[in-house]
């Protein structure tokens, strides 16, 4: 298995983190920069805790968490987290994995997008819903629920998640951020339960009793009782059919993906912006 390494996610979230960018309606002061000219380390310490070790291909979501403590005297606003997977065998589509995350306030759906690395990135952008992205306060720590589920058709596969920071700033902007590896296993689905046989009842036999008429009785000819069609409980399948996956989450506002550029400073394209990733030491 390929890792992740700080180098490869550096170009890989720079890269994906297009974040869109509308023309504002009206003149707006720029956001105060999270990190200064002289910092050595990233602003933000940015963690993956608590997920689960394991996800079933067509079955329900995981949560986990993302954590971000400000490590400055300084607000940092404007906050898009980028999470970037790694599967081993290279065959996660960008469709199978269904994410969202939390903002205190509603859900947002997270569409994600495949580099030329055989990575798939995401970033945490709302346009439609006027996501501003996140505000983490002076020596604060916010914490983001996520919630990920991965398609019927996903194989079997390993994978491992980081998450990389970006704080915009109108046009461009700087990396401020990236989280500890989150290493899970995508399972098979389980097989669909085959239908119980029906048993077989035999019918009287009139040689069984000399001289007796048997017969069978009729089947009731009125109407027949609507509970009897219902052949599951509530909740369950029919044998023999899963229950129906979710929908595959809608898009964010992620615009596509341009190219993958080499060094610590790289272009990110999206909208018309041009989004500029400062990565540091």
């Amino acid at each position: 298995m390929r890792l992740c390494t700080p180098a490869s996610l550096c170009l890989a979230a720079a890269t994906a983190a297009v974040l869109p960018a509308a023309a504002p309606a009206r003149a707006e002061a720029p956001l105060p920069a999270c990190a200064s000219a002289g910092d050595r380390v990233f602003p933000l310490t940015t963690r993956l805790r608590d997920g689960p070790a394991s996800y079933t291909a067509g079955g329900g979501s995981g949560t986990w968490y993302l954590e971000l403590t400000n490590t400055t005297g300084r607000s940092c606003t404007g906050i898009h987290p980028v999470v970037v997977l790694v599967d081993e065998e290279r065959a996660l589509e960008p469709s199978q994995p269904r994410l969202e995350f939390h903002d205190g306030k509603r859900s947002h759906l997270v569409r994600f997008e495949s580099t030329d690395r055989d990575e798939l990135v995401g970033a945490f952008a709302d346009e439609d819903a006027g996501f501003p992205g996140f505000t983490v306060a002076p020596g604060g720590t916010l914490t983001v629920e996520v919630r990920l589920a991965v398609a019927p058709d996903a194989v079997p596969n390993e994978v491992t998640a980081n998450a990389a920071v970006v704080q915009r700033h109108e046009d461009d902007g700087d990396w401020v951020g990236q989280s500890n590896d989150y290493r899970f296993r995508i399972t098979a689905a389980a097989p669909a339960s085959p239908a119980p046989p029906t048993p077989h009842r035999p019918r009287p036999d009139a040689s069984d009793a000399p001289g007796t008429d048997v017969r069978t009785p009729a089947e009731p000819s009125g109407p027949t009782d609507p509970a009897s069609l219902l052949s599951a409980a509530p909740g369950t399948a029919p044998p023999g059919r899963p229950l129906p996956v979710p929908g595959e989450l809608a898009g964010t506002g992620f615009r596509s993906l341009h190219a993958l550029l080499t060094a610590a400073a790289v272009l990110l394209t999206g909208a018309g912006a041009v989004l500029l990733a400062r990565g540091r030491r």
